[in-house]
């Protein structure tokens, strides 16, 4: 069974196969795990820095939105990962400036999806601040150690919560849908980002349900990899980004 998306046709894949994406994930990472966990070491690395400079403010559990957030401009932040898991599958050697220069020659389409995922980040927060400022008085303090107290457990926590929820899973399910597999498409064809959005929405309609577990694995990997002290991203976002990949490849098919 397959959808037409212009020149391609997006495939259907089972729960089974998105099993085998984590393996193959977790293959690809080992293949060349200077570079792979290089690129996981950097992106922790950038999270550890802003999670000391909010704790400092007093607003470490604005950590939380952004850690949330991270989820929908992931593709933008894995695609040094999609491009070294391209090259080992086609055969082609694999080197820091090559995978930089594969992703240059991209460039322009890869920087007008990691735009658009970037104006969902931005919308995402702005959607954070909004909820959080009808619920809660202005100026409150946001230390992360009071995060429970201060907000989870106060009478309107609720609320919040399910509105903030409600907010936030609606711009995830757009995020993740316009870019799953654009992202990857992006290097592996010579497409537009329209087109490539067009394919990754049609793909997640098709494997609807696979997706939701797919979301779910990415979600929970992640959460795992940023709470042991953001050291855990240093593998959990290569194996997660190079799994993607595959995920891509199965659902493109023999195209």
């Amino acid at each position: 069974m397959a959808i037409h998306s212009h020149r391609y046709d997006a495939r259907l894949v089972t729960p089974a196969q998105a099993s085998e994406w984590l393996n193959a994930g977790w293959r690809d990472t080992w293949r060349n795990p200077g570079l792979s966990l290089g690129f996981g070491a950097l992106y922790a690395g950038i999270g550890m820095a802003l999670f000391l400079i909010l704790n400092a403010m007093d607003m470490g559990s604005l950590l939380f939105p952004l850690a949330a957030g991270f989820m929908l401009v992931g593709p933008l932040a894995a695609v040094f990962l999609y491009e070294i898991s391209r090259r080992q599958e086609s055969g082609q050697p694999v080197g820091l400036g090559l995978v930089v220069g594969g992703v240059r020659s991209r460039l322009d389409q890869i920087g007008n999806m990691g735009l658009v995922l970037s104006i969902l980040l931005m919308a995402w927060l702005l959607a954070g601040l909004v909820v959080f400022a009808l619920f809660y008085p202005p100026g409150m303090p946001l230390p992360l150690d009071n995060f429970i107290e201060d907000v989870v457990l106060r009478p309107a926590s609720f609320r919040f919560l399910a509105i903030g929820t409600l907010v936030g899973g609606i711009l995830a399910v757009i995020a993740f849908s316009i870019s799953v597999f654009a992202m990857p498409m992006l290097l592996d064809r010579d497409v537009g980002v329209v087109e490539a959005m067009e394919f990754s929405i049609q793909a997640v309609r098709l494997n609807w349900r696979t997706m939701i577990g797919w979301a779910a694995t990415i979600a929970v990997v992640t959460f795992f990899g940023m709470a042991i002290a953001f050291v855990g991203m240093v593998v959990a976002l290569p194996v997660i980004g190079h799994a993607s990949w595959h995920a891509y490849r199965d659902v493109m098919g023999g195209h």
